[in-house]
């Protein structure tokens, strides 16, 4: 399988936590598809290497927001579920009919209201960003 965005993401552990990507901080293949079988969902390119790169790291996948793990994913509101507030207020995913798309725009529902806004970048671009207004929000302070 060809890895588009892998590298970017395996360059969060350096970038943030100042140590080495090592392969344990992602899930193997056969963890992922382990968590995958049966669900009926083939994850956009993006998001796979996403898993593949940082998928067994906690301090990634429950920084500020919570990344929901491969087994957790759900098709929701014709949107593929994968990352949600702490106070679980906003969900984000991606259209449903657009996984077969490597990296697909993210939209964030409203909970409350069950309205769907674009983020206006693709999967990759949202979770660099993500990281780092995470990250170094407080480093101007």
């Amino acid at each position: 399988m060809t890895e588009l965005f892998a590298d970017k993401f395996r360059g969060l552990v350096p970038q943030y936590f100042e140590d080495e990507w090592v392969e344990e901080d992602g899930l193997s293949e056969l963890e992922l598809s382990e968590m995958l079988h049966g669900k009926g969902i083939d994850p956009p390119l993006a998001l796979w290497e996403f898993y593949r790169a940082v998928g067994a790291t906690e301090d990634i996948m429950e920084a500020f927001h919570f990344f929901w793990d491969p087994d957790e994913l759900e098709i929701e509101d014709g949107f593929l579920l994968f990352l949600e507030d702490e106070d679980e207020q906003y969900a984000w995913g991606m259209r449903a009919d657009q996984l077969d798309v490597p990296d697909p725009i993210v939209w964030r529902r409203n909970n409350a209201r069950g309205e769907w806004q674009s983020e206006e970048g693709t999967f990759s671009e949202y979770v660099l960003d993500l990281f780092e207004w995470v990250f170094e929000e407080g480093e101007d302070d």
